[in-house]
């Protein structure tokens, strides 16, 4: 696989690049971080439009902050892309070439052996370097939450939260060089006080998880926070990786360069080097504050719940730093958009695991995950429900996903006049419907009757063969292809425009 853009080795070199392409706006109007930023966010996002830098921030009282903020830098399909150092078309070359070398092929011969050797140099740049200076840590600021431009995004969100925190752990039992048994994930921080953030991890994330093993230790379990990071280092952290997969070792593949790490100053963590801005801390076992309400990517407001609170031992940040923000609400938003990137991505490890499938959609209004359409090529009866329970059981993510609705190789999966069409002649309610009870799902859902259990639904609009019917199946009209072509150049000749 062959990178066509350049190496982004900090968010700023990035920023740099999109702005030679015209791609950041710069906005040196007074916007205030309290609802009035998130609206003028999702009118950008809305409309396909550039990442938004705003030089004039404006705190809840009234004073001007002291840093830019950058938002909507992931607000089109074409900037996650350029993130992961492609354009959106080798989005699925990628895919293919991560699934090779998540489960390479044996090797046979020299020449074979040689024209591996891309894969064998992103194996190489997935391992971290060790920094002895950093430029996150060119100052060393008061452990004071207030002096960052944080935004407060809904009109009922509890106050000021942090949205694109990339948090760091580690588990109890594990020394600071030992990355690859690191976690790097995204999850909302709602700032508690001066000196103390809630962090809400679900009890599934690797965050989570590490807290655990500290919790049963009995000791408290150090975590930093990196604000500002590379967009390798945002989308590493932000995809759901099997456990075993390092997101930091991950993140020097899709870099297309070495993750650069340097020692925290006042926690036992390695944080990445070139991010701009780091809050290091600790989660003491048992600890907890109610978090929310804040709005969600569901389009509704989260109830308030418990969750863990980091006591902050240090900022430290760039001498010039800008602050990354972004917003969650009803798709589309930047969370909708990266995972219909995501979902091209991940198309070959599923084809990997599901060979028959020819296509997955995951349709982002549908809040990315709660829905999904697979096309697959159907040989045997039975078949399509075998995907569905083939899905439900491959990712974590997936057993959140409430409704899979299997179709046939010539429907086009991601069109939802295709997905009626199927389901109204390929799909009898009484047989074709699968569902099931007390399945995982994620608590945010409110359909759900209980918190965290709910049912499932696969339905099985294929054509049906063998033991599936006792009927003769009809059979699909189609014009002859040079009918079509006909057609297509008479009236190219006689109505311009009709191609």
């Amino acid at each position: 696989m062959n990178r066509s853009l350049p190496v982004f080795a900090d968010l700023r070199a990035f920023l740099a690049w999109l702005d030679g392409r015209g791609d950041l706006l710069r906005l040196a109007e007074p916007v205030s971080l309290c609802h009035q930023m998130t609206a003028v966010q999702t009118a950008a996002l809305q409309q396909g439009g550039p990442v938004l830098r705003f030089d004039a921030a404006i705190q809840t009282d009234g004073e001007r902050a002291a840093m830019p903020v950058v938002a909507n830098l992931f607000g089109t399909p074409g900037r996650v892309a350029a993130g992961l150092g492609l354009t959106r078309d080798q989005i699925p070359e990628f895919g293919d070439f991560l699934a090779a070398l998540r489960s390479p092929a044996p090797v046979e011969g020299l020449r074979d052996a040689w024209s591996r050797w891309p894969m064998l140099r992103a194996a190489l740049q997935s391992r971290p370097q060790i920094a002895r200076r950093a430029a996150v840590q060119e100052v060393m600021a008061d452990p004071d939450l207030t002096r960052l431009p944080i935004q407060t995004p809904w009109p009922e969100d509890a106050g000021p939260l942090i949205t694109w925190p990339v948090v760091i752990t580690r588990p109890h039992g594990t020394e600071a060089a030992q990355l690859g048994r690191y976690n790097l994930g995204v999850y909302r921080a709602q700032v508690l006080g001066s000196d103390r953030l809630i962090l809400r991890w679900l009890a599934h994330r690797g965050g989570a998880a590490h807290a655990r093993t500290w919790a049963q230790a009995r000791q408290p379990m150090p975590v930093a926070i990196a604000l500002g990071a590379d967009p390798a280092t945002l989308l590493s952290a932000a995809l759901p990786l099997p456990e075993t997969v390092s997101e930091i070792a991950f993140s020097g593949v899709l870099r297309g360069s070495r993750a650069e790490m340097v020692p925290a100053r006042t926690v036992p963590l390695l944080v990445p080097a070139n991010a701009e801005i780091m809050l290091e801390g600790w989660v003491h076992p048992g600890e907890t504050a109610p978090e929310g309400p804040f709005g969600d990517h569901t389009g509704y407001y989260n109830a308030v719940e418990n969750f863990p609170v980091m006591r902050i031992s240090a900022i430290t940040h760039r001498s010039d730093p800008l602050y990354l923000s972004t917003i969650t609400g009803r798709p589309p938003d930047e969370p909708s958009v990266i995972g219909e990137v995501f979902n091209d991505l991940a198309l070959p490890v599923i084809r990997a695991q599901i060979p028959e499938v020819r296509d997955l959609w995951l349709p982002p209004a549908a809040c990315s995950y709660r829905l999904a359409v697979v096309s697959i090529d159907k040989r045997y009866p039975g078949q399509a429900r075998r995907v569905m329970l083939a899905l439900w059981g491959m990712l974590a993510q997936f057993s959140y996903t409430k409704m899979v609705i299997v179709v046939d190789a010539d429907i086009n999966a991601r069109s939802w006049d295709d997905i009626a069409w199927a389901l109204a002649t390929r799909m009898d309610p009484a047989r074709d419907v699968l569902l099931m009870d007390s399945t995982p799902m994620d608590y945010l859902d409110f359909a759900s009757p209980r918190e965290g259990l709910a049912g499932k639904i696969g339905i099985d609009a294929t054509t049906k063969i063998g033991a599936e019917t006792l009927r003769d199946w009809g059979k699909v009209m189609a014009l002859d292809p040079r009918d079509q072509a006909f057609a297509a150049d008479l009236l190219a000749r006689h109505l311009p425009g009709a191609r």
